[in-house]
């Protein structure tokens, strides 16, 4: 393997796109007509148009990646996540065509991909698993509507071909449930082009832990250790960070094995991450296992000294894990804060433009990874994710300071981004205490009256705004005009230094 395609775009495509370079694999990115000034399609060796912006026309294009993989002499393909990461067809479609995925085979992604699938797979493991329509295949509306009672409400709309979030709806009553399963089924068939939905019983008061795991083809599987994923809103992530506040050393080994047996269940191979609801008494149901790169996967490189992506190449290559289940270590505390392009005042809404200046924060400790640049559109077609800005500390409480310092150096100009959520949870009693849990966001924090009792003052805001940009002005207006000389100084230093003899 000496040249990899990147079926990806955005801060993804990027991280692949250097993994590979210091492996001196030779890079392919493709794009959509959208993307064609991406910073992953000027950093790659070669670049191919995919088609319209529009991911059905593009980046779920499997036959199109598959047909330039080849006119480019590629001999493998890294998914990312999103898009097609999740899909077994496109993974079968891969190795038909003689070509690398890297990535767990087809069968393991059906199987664990699939979260009915994977929820049978787990229990017949002896895993436990959050009450839902486990074993009850694909089912109509009605069928759902009849079994959602038995379950009990609340409960989770949960699309059966990926995650992230899309195509999951949370449903407190039999009422809102048809309207709320019409609009998951149409969100999921947009995202993963596959409609099918399934039911879960909502565990309130929860934790999100997951579990990284990786595995060779010569049946060695290890985990790498945990990440908190509680700090969410409408079931997106916002903030990870590693180890757990929450998760002791026992509750760590109970769980990272029971991770490694769900994926041996499944011949899994590549990396992986097999995510739990974690209740207020520490027991923990398996939730659904992601057959892919994960978008917080930096926070546990930072920890344990794992490159992932390299080893999920290395490992695409044949070659055994670099590391043994003994050689990993816990190593300091990491956070990673998802830097979106929404606006946090205005009920997180979508911002789009064209980033007009961008300073990224630096300094011991803080890594950013990002797609983005001075000059990048960002559009409406693509997730909104601007980078991932990841920071490490020896204990958790310097990686926080370490956070807030990095946040504060960060400056994006030209759309809105929710920086200033991630500075006031950065401030919130709650977070530093490690207290919350998946409803934190929604029910237990403003924007504008934080526990400690700081208050956001729009008016102050824009008239300081207002004054700078007015100073700006000003000296941008300033003609500095010619000295009244009718020659240069230098001349004039040496008239002075011939009178002076």
């Amino acid at each position: 393997m000496n040249k990899v395609l990147i079926a990806n775009r955005g801060e993804i495509a990027v991280r692949i796109l250097r993994a590979c370079r210091e492996l001196g694999i030779e890079t392919v990115a493709v794009y959509s007509e959208a993307d064609r000034q991406a910073l992953h399609v000027r950093y790659a060796d070669e670049a191919y148009l995919l088609g319209p912006a529009p991911s059905r026309q593009s980046y779920l294009r499997s036959d199109k990646i598959i047909e330039i993989t080849k006119k480019s002499g590629a001999q493998a393909i890294h998914p990312g996540y999103g898009f097609l990461a999740e899909r077994a067809d496109f993974a079968l479609a891969c190795a038909d065509a003689g070509l690398i995925f890297i990535g767990p085979k087809a069968s393991a992604i059906a199987a664990m991909g699939d979260k009915m699938k994977a929820r049978n797979t787990v229990i017949a493991a002896g895993v436990p698993v959050v009450p839902g329509t486990e074993g009850e295949g694909a089912l109509a509306d009605e069928d759902l509507l009849t079994i959602a009672p038995k379950i009990g409400f609340p409960l989770l709309i949960k699309a059966t071909a990926g995650g992230g979030g899309k195509g999951m709806r949370e449903v407190q009553n039999i009422e809102e449930m048809p309207t709320l399963l019409h609009s998951a089924r149409r969100e999921a068939e947009s995202s993963f082009g596959d409609g099918n939905v399934y039911l879960e019983k909502l565990v309130e008061g929860a934790r999100h832990i997951e579990i990284q795991i990786l595995a060779d083809q010569q049946g060695n599987t290890i985990f790498l250790n945990e990440r908190e994923c509680s700090i969410q809103r409408r079931h997106q992530k916002l903030i990870e960070e590693a180890p757990s506040p929450f998760v002791d050393d026992d509750l760590r080994q109970r769980m990272g094995c029971v991770a490694v047996k769900a994926a041996q269940a499944v011949g899994y191979v590549n990396a992986g991450t097999i995510e739990f609801l974690v209740d207020k008494d520490k027991h923990f149901y398996f939730l659904e296992m992601n057959t892919r790169l994960q978008v917080e996967h930096p926070i546990t490189e930072l920890i344990t000294g794992v490159d992932i992506v390299k080893e999920q190449i290395r490992i695409a290559r044949g070659r055994q894990l670099s590391y043994k289940q003994e050689d990993i270590k816990i190593n300091g505390a990491a956070i990673e804060c998802r830097i979106n392009a929404e606006d946090p005042f205005n009920n997180f809404m979508p911002s789009t433009g064209v980033i007009t200046h961008s300073m990224l924060p630096a300094g011991p400790g803080v890594r950013v990874d990002t797609g983005v640049y001075p000059g990048f559109e960002i559009s409406p077609y693509y997730d909104p994710l601007i980078s991932k800005l990841v920071v490490w500390g020896e204990t958790r409480a310097q990686a926080i300071l370490r956070m807030r310092r990095a946040l504060e150096e960060y400056r994006i100009v030209g759309v809105r981004t929710n920086i200033p959520f991630h500075q006031t949870m950065m401030d919130s009693h709650r977070f530093m205490g490690g207290q919350y849990d998946t409803r934190f966001v929604e029910e237990r924090f403003s924007m504008h009256d934080i526990e400690e009792g700081k208050t956001i003052h729009p008016e102050i805001a824009a008239l300081m705004a207002t004054l700078v940009a007015h100073q700006s002005i000003e000296r941008s207006a300033q003609v500095v005009r010619r000295g009244e000389r009718d020659t240069s100084n230098w001349k004039w230093v040496g008239r002075w230094e011939r009178i002076h003899r």
